[in-house]
């Protein structure tokens, strides 16, 4: 999820809430279910320990599927929530992926409990039922709330930018993969999945992961190497200047949608841009600034400028997320968020703290800098070369981090495939003899614009995502099924 100034007013049901920090000890045995609380101190890390549950009976009830969740602590008073789901086919074997939501400061129970986690909440906010199309079919996963202060993570919290939040996330699998418990995951394929400013966390951190491992492999460093295997964004923010033009264009002409604006919201998003002192000019000011001390500020001005005269009227009146609803969205429901506050819910996963689904308070440090307004498309474009395995995906009815914008971030990459993807026209792939995609492979990268899909592409279409995840864990180009 990407916020913006507009939609965190609305799209969560807890903004601007103060995290009410709760001391909840975990039991042993309580009802029907058994559960474990075991505390690992790291070996390396004297400083960072794993608090965590074993089969708290809640969300994923597959017979023999394990589940743990609780605390990595990365830092002195930084607490970080993760989740953790076994395959439900071969576990032994299954790869290893990472789910992170985006925001900034947007917490991953959404991707779990809205899109392709192993259950999704029933309508009495009490309750839960088993997703058939649960990415642990395929493969074991794990959702992190980063950074700090996110979902059920509290504490200090001191990332304010995507950079800085890297070392964090680094920091949690190294303590992961140095206990008892995750050490057999730390050998195992490494997917790196995302969604929305995980367009700027997927390439910093792949990024960031590879450094580290080069120091690690140079002895400048003792540590877990973190090899990730594939790249996985849907819906992406990867390059604002590109896609901010995208909004005017969307605009104008959602491909399957039509108009969306009038030709004077469009006049105006058109002048917003291209003027004298326009989105566009301050974008690129931006750009030029790069990390020097005043480019806060220019970044800051810029994402702000470009947010209220091109997003915000290029939205309208309609959902941003998905643009066949209106601004009170109803779809996906929000029930997950009552029933992770509940207390014997919270008693029985380990949760020390209320929950917050996108609160104020991370997303503002991240504002300050402009984050939002700066660009990832050069690391992308490097892990791309690299090879590595990446698949860039959208959902077409999606508005904010809409398809046109992520195709053409896409098509402006500097690698070696370029050309080639200029080249190579989007065909349809099918499902079941069904058009749910329609994509282009060159190589190890696949672009897919998914049909009939908003921001969070596995809840609208979630037997599609199934299919498309498990054609990545195989390493297969994307194809008809």
């Amino acid at each position: 999820m990407r916020l913006s100034s507009l939609v965190r007013s609305g799209v969560a049901l807890v903004l601007g809430a103060t995290v009410a920090h709760a001391n909840i000890s975990l039991v042993n045995n309580f009802e029907d279910f058994e559960t474990q609380h075991i505390e690992i101190r790291s070996k390396i890390h004297n400083e960072t320990n794993l608090r965590y549950v074993k089969n708290s009976g809640i969300c994923e009830t597959t017979p023999n599927v394990t589940q743990y969740s609780g605390y990595i602590d990365v830092g002195t008073n930084m607490s970080m929530w993760f989740w953790f789901f076994e395959s439900r086919n071969s576990p032994e074997t299954a790869p290893f992926t990472l789910w992170l939501n985006g925001g900034p400061g947007c917490s991953s129970m959404i991707g779990l409990f809205q899109e392709n986690g192993p259950c999704l909440v029933n309508e009495d906010r009490n309750s839960t039922y088993i997703n058939p199309y649960s990415w642990n079919n395929v493969s074991n996963m794990i959702y992190i709330d980063q950074p700090i202060g996110t979902g059920f993570s509290y504490g200090t919290d001191t990332v304010n930018s995507t950079q800085a939040a890297a070392p964090f996330v680094w920091q949690a699998f190294q303590v992961l993969f140095e206990s008892k418990v995750f050490s057999k995951y730390a050998s195992r394929e490494f997917i790196f999945a995302t969604e929305s400013y995980g367009g700027h966390y997927g390439p910093s951190f792949v990024t960031y992961f590879e450094e580290q491992n080069a120091l690690i492999e140079s002895g400048a460093l003792q540590a877990e190497p973190i090899v990730v295997s594939a790249l996985m964004i849907n819906n992406g923010w990867y390059d604002p200047l590109i896609q901010n033009i995208a909004y005017y264009n969307f605009a104008t002409y959602a491909p399957g949608y039509g108009q969306l604006q009038s030709d004077a919201v469009l006049k105006n998003i058109s002048e917003a841009l291209y003027g004298p002192d326009g989105c566009v000019v301050q974008e690129e000011a931006c750009y030029a600034a790069g990390n020097s001390t005043a480019s806060n500020k220019i970044c800051h001005t810029a994402d702000n400028y470009c947010i209220d005269y091109v997003f915000v009227p290029a939205v309208g009146d309609r959902d941003s997320y998905d643009l066949r609803q209106n601004s009170s969205a109803l779809f996906p429901p929000e029930y997950y968020v009552h029933y992770l506050r509940k207390k014997h819910v919270m008693k029985k996963i380990g949760a020390e703290t209320k929950y917050y689904e996108c609160p104020d308070a991370p997303y503002r440090l991240f504002e300050k800098t402009g984050d939002d307004a700066r660009t990832w498309l050069p690391q992308l474009s490097a892990l791309a070369n690299s090879g590595l395995k990446i698949l860039i995906w959208a959902g077409d009815a999606d508005i904010n981090c809409n398809w046109l914008g992520g195709y053409a971030s896409v098509l402006a990459m500097d690698w070696y495939g370029n050309e080639t993807l200029h080249n190579t026209p989007l065909s349809n792939i099918t499902l079941d003899g069904t058009p749910i995609a329609a994509v282009a492979n060159v190589d190890n990268f696949s672009f897919a614009r998914l049909y009939g899909a908003g921001h969070e592409v596995a809840a609208f279409q979630p037997a599609a995502a199934l299919a498309i995840f498990t054609q990545v864990v195989n390493k297969e180009p994307l194809h008809s099924v």
